[in-house]
């Protein structure tokens, strides 16, 4: 029964996968439909299908729909009070014209600010600074997310609290870590580059090709240099200056940014009761500190993300009140809620699919041995661990693309699960940690059911699988060097 189990989901999950990424069946359709058909076949009872998978799944990802609407309300409040555009005129002023040089500082800005930030509340704010930048300049939609995934992806690599994970499960050591995720940081950023050099191509922008290599080479030096000093050439002692040196100006920094924030809304509020804002036409410049404000918050403050969105909320109905503009503030809520509202259904579908592969947590009396659908799958995957670095390399090439649709190489499917298989099967520590890192960014980067890859993708007015379509062939050759660079150093 295993046997016909496992060909049926295995079927399921290819057949759906295929409608979805040939655009035959919505996500929105598709997700639901796969996580409830993968659960009866796993041996889920028609009873807790509909309240463990459906009721449950539902409700999987509250937090990030939730936080995705409150992000949704400012944009549009920036959006109608003409603060939006306003900021992108500024910011293409600020800027330059140049496409590439563009596209390639804000990846750097992207990257550096993820490699400590997470969620999708912080990737909302960041977007609503740097998207209105790139569009200023003429860099077409498509690239725009390409562009903002890469780098979401890229700082994830270096982001020091995912690397716990392998510590904890793996038992690896930071120094055992630290070498491949700089390798695969190195590869990632110059797959970056080319990535943004095709697009801009295909856009429609004229490009110096040998300008272009040059700054490749003076942006990936210098980046290099950088880590290779701090991580190999400085000896303990310097890197504790260096840490305490950045972290009293960073302190310093930040009670100088709450003191500014404090005083702009102070200064919305004084032109509030002096009523300074009814014969001006455009934004007044403190206007264009809406969007920053809730990032700051977050970054420096830990403040939690809706609060963080309904301050900025608040500072931006102060800074723009006119008369009659809190009918607009309204609108701007109402609205809000309804441009997001295709991301947040298909979030309805990721939370189902979440749940009847992983299951919903806790001890469950119906299933005392384990969720039915991980212990099918468990024993399948235990028997394709690769025993050399040529299968290594060639078995989880091809089985890459396992890692979208929460398939069984996503690390927000089963993927910590079967990395436990591979580690029980004799799998070299090291060798997991690579698959899963290589393999991490076709789902970090081109994975539909990314709730950050809906929000962007609803943002842009784009259709999420045609993100898929245009970011699959670089994260598929990415993964495939991935995978050399840790079957060179680990099998």
């Amino acid at each position: 029964m295993d046997i016909f189990q496992i060909i049926l989901l295995i079927g399921v999950f290819l057949s759906m996968a295929m409608l979805m990424f040939l655009r035959k069946l919505p996500a929105l359709i598709a997700l639901p439909l796969m996580a409830v058909l993968i659960a009866l076949i796993g041996g889920v009872s028609i009873e807790d299908t509909i309240e463990y998978v459906v009721g449950i799944g539902a409700l999987k990802l509250h937090s990030a729909y939730t936080i995705a609407m409150f992000g949704s309300m400012l944009s549009v409040i920036l959006r109608k009070t003409g603060v939006a555009e306003n900021f992108i005129k500024k910011g293409a002023e600020l800027s330059g014209d140049n496409p590439w040089i563009i596209a390639v500082i804000m990846l750097i800005l992207i990257t550096m600010l993820f490699t400590t930030l997470g969620g999708l509340g912080a990737i909302i704010m960041v977007a609503t600074i740097v998207l209105p930048i790139m569009s200023s300049v003429g860099i077409g939609n498509m690239t725009i997310v390409g562009i903002f995934l890469i780098g979401l992806s890229i700082g994830g690599i270096l982001n020091v609290g995912n690397w716990a994970v392998y510590v904890s499960i793996m038992n690896l050591s930071v120094n055992e870590i630290r070498p491949f995720a700089l390798i695969m940081f190195g590869i990632s950023f110059l797959a970056a580059l080319i990535y943004i050099t095709i697009q801009l191509y295909r856009d429609g922008n004229d490009l110096n090709i040998k300008s272009i290599i040059f700054r490749s080479i003076m942006f990936i030096g210098a980046i290099s240099s950088f880590l290779i000093i701090y991580y190999y050439l400085l000896n303990e002692e310097l890197k504790n200056i260096v840490l305490y040196s950045l972290l009293y100006l960073g302190i310093f920094v930040k009670w100088t940014i709450g003191l500014g924030i404090i005083a702009l809304i102070i200064t919305a509020i004084y032109r509030l009761i002096l009523k300074k804002n009814e014969h001006i036409t455009e934004p007044n410049w403190i206007t264009f500190f809406t969007p920053i404000i809730p990032l700051f918050l977050i970054l420096l403050f830990d403040l939690n993300f809706i609060a963080a969105f309904i301050v900025g909320l608040i500072y931006a109905f102060i800074s723009t009140y006119k008369t009659g503009r809190l009918n607009l503030f309204i609108q701007s809520i109402f609205e809000g809620g309804s441009v997001v509202m295709p991301a947040v259904v298909l979030m309805f579908g990721i939370g189902m699919l979440l749940v009847a592969i992983m299951g919903p947590g806790g001890e469950l009396n119906n299933y005392p041995n384990g969720w039915p659908v991980l212990l099918i799958l468990k024993p399948l995957m235990s028997k394709i661990v690769p025993t050399n670095p040529i299968s290594y390399v060639i078995i989880f090439t091809l089985a890459a693309p396992l890692a979208l649709y929460r398939g069984p190489l996503n690390v927000w499917g089963m993927g910590y699960g079967l990395a436990a298989v591979f580690l029980a099967s004799g799998l070299n520590p090291g060798a997991v940690m690579g698959l899963l890192l290589a393999v991490g960014q076709i789902q970090g980067i081109s994975d539909p059911t990314n709730t950050h890859n809906v929000w962007l993708a609803n943002e842009m007015r784009l259709d999420v699988q045609k993100v898929l379509w245009n970011t699959l062939p670089y994260t598929w050759v990415l993964a495939l060097f991935g995978l050399i660079f840790s079957a060179i150093m680990f099998m």
